[in-house]
């Protein structure tokens, strides 16, 4: 048997304990108050924390498909129209004044083949084939040298807009000193965007004519980038100045992958132009000794042949020494 005294003692640890347990929580324990509050501040951070996540997961699916849609829009222009054409390579002369003057060139170059007495059935075929082939691959020479200027340019072009949107300028205002003081053909395409936004057109309208006009992947990334921004919002100065830096660096790349394969090429135009000197020399000390190639029907069936074969080189030397980037 326990001893009253015992008891009473155990009775009293019981009651101490209880009060202790129970009497902070009833006045009120600090402790327990600031662990409640950083216990809501977490989840109001956590809150916050996930609302920008679940914000800026958004504005990227937005962007890969706003980025998704141009390039199958690109992709499927593959095959462009001969007005396309020429107003991709900055001329401004009309599809059927250009096919006059291809119509004449042909003529004159006909005209040029009967005189060296090339053979009545061959020379029709090689002036057709001219007339199609020469002009069109001076529009696409012109073409290339057009996008890769405005490339060259297209990096400062966006660099600018940054300088103004940071500096509390409009989009509108930080483009037309773009179309003001940069290099063409970027001061052109600028203050064409401009023109169309005169016309009535919003800013994702007017961006793409851009496009239209230099289809590149470039040109692609900053069009997507406007067009999300206006549509989507965000921090306009950010995203354009992330996208100087990947033009930056693609702009590296190109020149270096451009001094890597110039060896390759060299060898290439090497090869590819031997036959012809050579037929040249040849005919300069011995001018009677290709003459079977012209003047016989199996030396024009070896010349075709060796033509053919040329020309197949030719296009598998160009593509092995064709690099994308």
């Amino acid at each position: 048997m326990l001893s009253p005294l015992l008891i009473a003692l155990l009775a009293m640890l019981f009651v101490g304990a209880l009060g202790f347990a129970l009497v902070p929580s009833a006045l009120g324990n600090g402790r327990a108050a600031k662990r409640r509050k950083a216990f809501q501040g977490d989840v109001r951070v956590n809150r916050l924390e996930t609302d920008a996540t679940r914000v800026r997961d958004q504005r990227r699916k937005e962007v890969q498909r706003a980025l998704k849609t141009q390039t199958d829009a690109l992709n499927s222009k593959k095959r462009i129209t001969l007005k396309q054409l020429l107003f991709q390579a900055g001329m401004t002369i009309k599809p059927a004044a250009f096919i006059r003057n291809s119509v004449i060139f042909g003529i004159v170059l006909l005209v040029v083949l009967v005189v060296m007495q090339v053979p009545v059935y061959l020379a029709p075929i090689f002036a057709v084939a001219g007339a199609y082939l020469l002009p069109r691959m001076y529009v696409n020479s012109k073409r290339k040298k057009y996008q890769s200027k405005f490339l060259d340019e297209l990096p400062n072009a966006v660099e600018a807009i940054v300088r103004g949107v940071k500096t509390g300028l409009p989009l509108n205002d930080s483009i037309r000193v773009v179309a003001k003081d940069a290099k063409e053909p970027v001061k052109s395409e600028f203050g064409r965007v401009l023109d169309q936004q005169a016309f009535g057109m919003s800013m994702t309208e007017a961006v793409g004519v851009l496009l239209d006009r230099v289809p590149l992947a470039e040109v692609n990334f900053f069009v997507v980038v406007i067009t999300v921004q206006q549509q989507a919002g965000g921090n306009l100065s950010e995203a354009l100045s992330n996208l100087a830096k990947v033009l930056r660096n693609r702009k590296k790349m190109k020149q270096k992958i451009k001094a890597m394969s110039s060896e390759a090429k060299a060898s290439a135009g090497i090869i590819g132009s031997l036959p012809f000197v050579v037929g040249t020399l040849v005919s300069l000390t011995s001018p009677t000794y290709l003459a079977p190639l012209f003047m016989t029907s199996l030396g024009n069936i070896m010349l075709g042949i060796g033509v053919a074969m040329l020309s197949a080189g030719v296009f598998v030397m160009s593509k092995m020494v064709k690099f994308e980037y």
